[in-house]
């Protein structure tokens, strides 16, 4: 299998708390891939790392052939991103906002409407960004991220805070993506619910430490031999963060 992100025993310490502990993903072109785990489990500290936005204390990563820390910027140059609640000028346009962004990128004027079509905000795009619903405003977040077209795409929980039609339209965009400009996308999220209806792949995290990597198929088989119903994963991740947790398993000190 082609596999796009790769890690390699990540590692993230700050002092004596590891956050991310020996993790090694495999994440294959083309795919959604659900990074799922209960808050604070290290999910956002490991996309901090892929995005060079935290350094490793120890562990190595590559994107697509690409090597950390030595091809840093190349990497940068092929990944957008959602990390946590983006923040635009208020006083500016979706549109406006969007070509500080392209400018930054150095990418052609007509960037912007691609991104603003991608993400649905074409009939927005001239509205200023304060009068944005929650929902518009995490579309820009994407937008943001798909100016450019990135063959990758790091979100982290983007659906967060929405009311459950705003999570349906982020949900059916996200899903549309790969099949609309070949990329691939690694998205986490607290809901295996979520997930289970978008991703391709997936990882299990907990106290900064991968419990399961595979496919939803490898996920369900997991599940009847452990004695569940194969069509509630939910009882299945539940149970596999409460067992982890029952034994001990925490960050490290």
């Amino acid at each position: 299998m082609n596999h796009i992100i790769t890690t390699n025993h990540l590692t993230k310490r700050y002092k004596t708390l590891t956050c991310v502990n020996q993790v090694s993903l495999h994440i294959p072109k083309g795919s959604i891939y659900g990074f799922l785990g209960p808050n604070g489990a290290g999910k956002s500290t490991t996309m901090k790392m892929l995005l060079g936005l935290t350094p490793p204390t120890s562990g190595t990563f590559t994107i697509d052939g690409k090597q950390f820390p030595q091809d840093r910027l190349a990497i940068l140059g092929e990944t957008g991103s959602f990390i946590e609640s983006p923040s635009f000028y208020a006083n500016l346009t979706g549109r406006e906002n969007l070509d500080i962004i392209r400018r930054i990128l150095k990418l052609p004027k007509d960037a912007v409407d691609d991104a603003l079509s991608l993400a649905g905000l074409t009939e927005s795009g001239n509205r200023l960004a304060k009068t944005y619903s929650l929902g518009m405003k995490q579309r820009l977040g994407l937008a943001s991220a798909l100016i450019g077209r990135p063959p990758i795409l790091i979100l982290d929980e983007p659906t967060n805070g929405l009311d459950p039609a705003g999570i349906h339209e982020i949900r059916n965009l996200i899903r549309s993506l790969p099949e609309r400009y070949d990329c691939t996308i690694l998205l986490s999220s607290h809901l295996l619910s979520e997930i289970e209806l978008i991703a391709d792949e997936i990882g299990i995290l907990n106290h900064g430490r991968l419990l399961f990597e595979g496919s939803l198929y490898d996920l369900r088989q997991l599940a009847l031999r452990s004695g569940f119903a194969a069509e509630n994963l939910e009882e299945m991740f539940l149970s596999m963060i409460e067992k982890d947790n029952a034994s001990g398993n925490r960050r490290a000190v």
